[in-house]
């Protein structure tokens, strides 16, 4: 469990305890003993800091140049859970879309790990911290891991498409 820190924004903090969530299940997945705890907390909130904010300027980016301009924000839901929200040119909310969705669809492939993002992760768990950093670096930058954000930029815009 996460304690919070009362400097961090509530939706980092939404973000860092999707992370933990993250984290146990990477503990159940992953080849980890509890002395890797840590670093599957690392791992868990360093995915879901990095993966979502670098999904909400890929939206915007990619939408913008497709010509179906989309601005994508951050927002807590009714539980305080954080969500991905895109909003259409004309201030129209298209879309909300759950952390731990959006988690899922970008790591997961048939309810296990992608092979590919497995085979980061778990090597992100031995070795020293610039090793982790490095195999946790090519997990984010994995074609699996780009393309499912693709995936998802693909539906809204057709969405909005529809509109």
């Amino acid at each position: 469990m996460s304690g919070a820190d009362p400097q961090t924004d509530p939706k980092t903090q939404a973000l860092m305890d999707e992370g933990d969530r993250l984290a146990r299940h990477l503990a159940q997945t992953l080849d980890a003993g509890l002395h890797d705890q840590p670093r599957l907390i690392f791992l868990g909130r360093s995915l879901a800091l990095n993966l979502v904010r670098a999904f909400l300027p890929t939206v915007e980016h990619v939408t913008g140049r497709a010509g179906t301009p989309l601005h994508a924000v951050l927002d807590l839901d009714e539980r305080g859970r954080v969500v991905v929200e895109t909003v259409t040119a004309h201030g129209e909310r298209l879309g909300t879309l759950p952390v731990d969705d959006l988690l899922r669809d970008l790591l997961f492939v048939r309810g296990g790990l992608n092979p590919v993002v497995r085979t980061h992760l778990q090597d992100a768990v031995g070795g020293d911290e610039h090793h982790a950093t490095r195999a946790l670096v090519a997990c984010l930058k994995s074609r699996p891991v780009l393309d499912a954000m693709g995936r998802q930029i693909r539906v809204w815009m057709k969405e909005e498409k529809l509109r």
